[in-house]
């Protein structure tokens, strides 16, 4: 997101206070999971979504779900030593 308009906004948001990092393992977790937190805008968001419900912006807007599970692989890294990781 190095390139991106939002980077700067992005970094102060994600380094202001503690964050909570989970992978989550089900089948069809991604679709499911981006379910439950809903639009990344959260004016669009589903009523009773995590977004919806916490979400103030589309720059803070509560949680973050891997779009893909390649994507959630490579984000789980960031995170996790492989040793960490159960499946």
């Amino acid at each position: 997101h190095k390139e991106k308009s939002f980077f700067d906004e992005l970094v102060r948001f994600m380094s202001r206070s503690p964050i909570v990092v989970a992978i989550l393992e089900k089948d069809n977790a991604v679709e499911d999971f981006r379910e439950l937190i809903g639009s990344t805008n959260p004016a669009e968001a589903k009523k009773g979504t995590i977004r919806n419900l916490y979400a103030t912006s589309m720059g803070e807007n509560a949680v973050h779900g891997s779009d893909s599970d390649k994507n959630a692989l490579i984000e789980g890294s960031f995170h996790f030593d492989p040793s960490e990781i159960l499946s």
